[in-house]
Formats: structure tokens, sequence, C-alpha cells
């Protein structure tokens, strides 16, 4: 059976040495000082090392089960999901005023990332209900928020989100779900929603669906969705349960991965429901629960590539095969662990870097967002807002090569069921695709976020790299093996939005074509500025006499790989950026 051990270590390094997060001016910061951060991460890395983990194969070979109308989870989920809820865990970063525990949210995603990681399936349960807690606390009325909220955060309900349906995924402004007004102020909610993750289940009381559905009579497209909250039980005024409300399950979709989690068709014959927000507003409500829901899938693809480097460098350590060509290393045993061998070593560095280098994107994106809510910092809103599509899109493609990396690391054990490795991969491959598959998050990047105000939050990246480079230009430890492909890689990035410039507002399939390399490109560069500025806290630990130099000699050995041997993978980038549309639109339909 695979295990999982928490990265306490790595992350307490970029909470506390890059981030520097007790000393932020972020309202709330200041109680985030490394003995509390230790401790919440110690005991949540023991819950997902005890509890979750365990239970990660159970789900995956067992599934859900749709019987007589009612979906029930693999075994063993309900009592975990018990001890996240009697944990407190559930309400880790939510609002105080409704039972939250009110940390940041770069605590809570530091956790996440560790949940995840240990069982993607059985974390998304609790992750479905925060982001449609964060829509409803984000634009419900004072009277919705009192009666859903409190037992959303404790997890008693739990929550949806309802998009897509069978003719529409993307293009939302084609769906048929209806929304008819009622003389009391409700809606009668009816139509057919698929892949709707934690639709139905057993681990809690009610399911409060957020449903986007048209209001007839309005406006035609996506101008005319709105968004409603849609309960499995209605709720009465005193906030005990009532009839059950029409909704129902259709099937349980039979997936490739995530089997642990109940991913449902859901039926709505004139479901009781309210609106959320204003009328032919519900994209707006909704894009709440959709970007913190896509730097969260961001997180699981990470979760998924660091589960299963830690795998492959247990079987790399124990299995032995063949000698090394400088010299036997393991004398007394008939051949040497496969970990010496300079190809091994490369895919594990590979993953190593990349996933150390992504969980500092990813927190520092979280760290943004708390600047943003918290602080009210316009631009920081600016600023990951842009980043939203890379973290997501990026995270992903790179986080489920590395899962393959990984399993290749074990050979034709990896493609048996008995190491487990497969899961990781299967379960990494969803999060490429839902919550807007990476192509439409290149689309949004190029097509909108790079535009968006004027461009300003673009410059504001650039400028930074820009001013990092030259606060540092002395710093003989960083410049050549930092500094300098950083530099190369920002020019690789600004050249690329150059050419989007001169040459997308003629033909616009220059743009787009490029936009998916473009989104690889603004990753590399983004995770190379992080492991500069992981380098210069390691070098700085290191001069001021850090005990554990062995770990902070390991941070930069490995930054100096990844600048090295991954972000030159830039230029490639740009090189096919700058061949424009003529190849990839050369053909007719006709001719595939």
């Amino acid at each position: 059976m695979p295990s999982y051990t928490a990265p306490i270590k790595d992350v307490q390094f970029l909470l506390h040495d890059v981030l520097d997060v007790s000393h932020n001016d972020i309202p709330g910061y200041d109680e985030l000082e490394a003995d509390f951060t230790g401790a919440v991460l110690e005991e949540a890395g023991k819950v997902a090392s005890e509890v979750l983990a365990p239970l990660n194969p159970v789900g995956d070979v067992e599934g859900c089960k749709l019987e007589n109308g009612l979906v029930s989870t693999p075994t063993g989920f309900k009592d975990a999901f018990e001890v996240m809820k009697e944990g407190g865990w559930t309400g880790l970063d939510c609002d105080p005023v409704y039972g939250g525990q009110g940390m940041p949210y770069v605590l809570n995603t530091a956790v996440g990332e560790i949940f995840s990681g240990a069982n993607q399936a059985f974390t998304m349960y609790q992750g479905l209900t925060h982001g449609a807690y964060s829509a409803i606390h984000a634009h419900g009325s004072d009277e919705q928020k009192a009666k859903f909220l409190p037992k959303m955060v404790t997890c008693e309900w739990t929550g949806t989100m309802n998009l897509t349906e069978s003719h529409c995924g993307t293009d939302l402004g084609l769906m048929r779900t209806k929304a008819v007004p009622q003389d009391d102020g409700s809606y009668k909610i009816t139509g057919e929603k698929i892949f709707i993750s934690a639709g139905d289940h057993d681990l809690s009381e009610n399911t409060i669906h957020l449903v986007l559905a048209k209001i007839p009579g309005g406006p035609e497209g996506i101008k005319g969705v709105s968004l409603f909250i849609v309960p499995k039980y209605i709720v009465k005024d005193d906030g005990s349960l009532g009839d059950a409300n029409g909704v129902s399950v259709g099937s349980i979709e039979e997936k490739m991965g995530i089997h642990g989690n109940a991913t449902c068709v859901m039926v709505y014959n004139d479901s009781t429901g309210y609106l959320l927000g204003q009328e032919h507003k519900g994209m707006r409500a909704m894009f709440t629960m959709m970007n913190e829901a896509r730097i969260g899938v961001g997180m699981q693809g990470l979760a998924q590539a660091e589960v299963a480097y830690q795998n492959a460098v247990i079987y790399a350590k124990d299995r032995l095969q063949g000698r090394a060509v400088t010299g036997v290393e393991n004398p007394d045993g008939p051949a040497d662990p496969i970990i010496v061998h300079p190809d091994v070593r490369r895919n594990l560095m590979d993953q190593k870097s990349f996933v150390e280098g992504g969980r500092a994107f990813l927190l520092w994106s979280a760290n943004l967002i708390d600047r943003s809510v918290r602080a009210g910092d316009k631009e920081a809103d600016g600023l990951v807002s842009l980043m939203t599509p890379v973290v997501k899109g990026f995270l992903t493609d790179k986080g489920f090569d590395m899962t393959v990396q990984a399993q290749q690391v074990f050979g034709g054990h990896g493609y048996i069921e008995e190491h487990g490795m497969s899961q990781f991969v299967r379960d990494a491959r969803i999060t490429q695709i839902y919550e807007g598959a990476n192509g439409v998050q290149a689309l949004d990047l190029v097509g909108r976020k790079l535009a968006q105000d004027g461009g300003k939050h673009v410059m504001a990246f650039f400028d930074m790299v820009k001013t990092f480079i030259k606060e540092n230009a002395e710093d003989e430890a960083l410049k050549a093996d930092f500094l300098e492909p950083l530099k190369q890689a920002s020019k690789d990035l600004q050249a690329a939005g150059m050419y989007f410039m001169q040459n997308g507002m003629t033909n616009p399939n220059n743009a787009l074509s490029g936009s998916y390399d473009f989104m690889h490109l603004f990753g590399h560069t983004c995770l190379g500025l992080m492991w500069a500025r992981m380098a210069k806290a390691a070098n700085a630990a290191l001069a001021n006499g850090a005990s554990d130099t062995v770990f902070y000699e390991t941070k930069l050995a490995t930054g100096r790989y990844y600048m090295a041997r991954q972000l030159p993978a830039t230029g490639m980038h740009l090189a096919r950026i700058q061949t424009g549309a003529d190849t990839v639109m050369a053909l007719d339909a006709e001719a595939f």
C-alpha cells in the first residue's frame, strides 16, 4: 500500500523563510507564528497519514454506490468525515460569525494540500462545501447566510456546484435548466446537471446545491443565467429539516479516477430554489466559487505529484537492479538500488524540483488572495486574477506529468495495481479537465487576463521579476545559477506577450494558437521566480547558522536543477508561439 507523509518542513520553510508570514501586514497573519503553524500542520499530517491515506485505495476499489435512490460512500469514509468535522478542519478559514476559525487562506491551502495528497476523492467533499460556502458568504442575503452557513462550516450540511449539462460544458449560455418564479419569492427549478462532484452521499444530513438556471423571459445566452440555492431537504425557518425537495440522483458517473467521490447526474423536478445574488447575474456569483475551486484544483495536481514522488523515492531506494556505472555502491547486495542510475535521478529531480517550486507558487498565490481579501489590496486582487489560470493549468498539467514519471520509476510494478501508482495517475488526470479544461484556462489567460485593466497586472508581474533581479544583482551566490536564468525566462515571456500584441489583433488565431504554450511559459517563469526566492532564503538561513544545513543545501541543489534543466523550456514555448497560427490552422476540418 502506498504511504503518505505531510511535507511539513517544506511548508514551514515557505511560510516563514520565504513568505515570512508572521511579519506580513495582512490582518490575521500576526497569529501565524512558526510554533502555531507547525502545530496545525503536524496535526493535519497525522490525520492525513493515519486516517485519510489508508482509505485512499479503499475508495479507489470500492467506489460509491447508488441503491434505491441513495448514495453510499466507501467503507470508512463516514467515520473519517466525523474526524474532519470534530477537528474543526472543515471551517479552518471560515468566518467566525458562522462558526469558522477565521484562519488565513494561506494556512487553509497548506492544510488542503496535505489532505488532498493523502486522499483527493475524500477531501473533495469538504472542498466543494467550502466553495459553496464562499459563494453564499459573498453573494447571499443576511437571511440566507444565517440559514445555511453555520452548518456548512461544520459540514453537517455539504455543498455542490451545478453547472454542466449533457449538451453544454464551457458554453453555459446553452443550458436548458429553468427557474420559474413563484409568488412567495422562491423559484421552481427543473432540469438535469451532470458531472456533479459530491452530488449526493451519506456523509451529511443535507446537501446545499448551487444550481445555474435560466429564468424564462431573461436575456439570451450567458447573460440570462442566474444562480440558485437548492437544498436536498427544505430548511425550515427554525433551521430544522423539512420535506425532500424534488432533487434526485439519476446515476453515478463511471470515471477513470477519484472513485471515492460520488460524481452524480442530478435531476431537478420542480425543486424549490432561492435566488443567490441578482437575477441574470449568476455567473458573477458562481465565479466566486469557481475561482476558489480553480486554485484548489491546482493544489490537487500538486498534491498528487507530491504523494507519487514520495512513493517513487521509496521504491528507487529499495529496488535493486544493475550496478552504478561509476562503481559498485551496494557491495553486500546482488545489485545496486536503482536510485544510483542517472536517468532515475533525472526522473526524480524533475519531480522534486516541480513539487517544491509548485508548492511555493501555490502558497504565494494564496498569500495574494489573503492580501486581496483581508487587506483590500486591489493590486493583489488583479495579480491573483491573472495567476489563477496559470495555477490551475500549469500545476495540473505538470502535476499529472509528474505522477506518470513517478509511475515510470516502478517500471512494470507501476502499471499493476499492487503498488497503487496508477491511482495517483488516474486521480491526477481529472485535474486537467474539471473546473474549466486547461485549454480554456489558456484561452482565458491570453484572451482576457493579459489585457485586463489595460495590462497593468502582467506589467506588475514583470516589474516584480525585474525588481527582484535588480535588488539581488550583486549577490554572487544567486547571479549565475538563479538570476540569469530567471532574466532569460522573463524576456521570453515578455517577447511572447509582444508577439500577441503585434499579431493577435490582425489575426486572433495567432494569439489563441499560442495560448497553451503561453500558459506553460508563464508557469515556468513563475516557478523560476519562486526558486530564486527560495534560494535567497536558503542562503540567508545558512549564513545565519541554521542547524539543518542539509535541508538548505538540498534546497539550493534542487533549485539549480530546475533553473538549468526545466526553466529553459520557456525558449521552446516562445519558439512555438512565434510560429503563429498558419501551421495550426492549415488543414480543413474534412482533412482530419
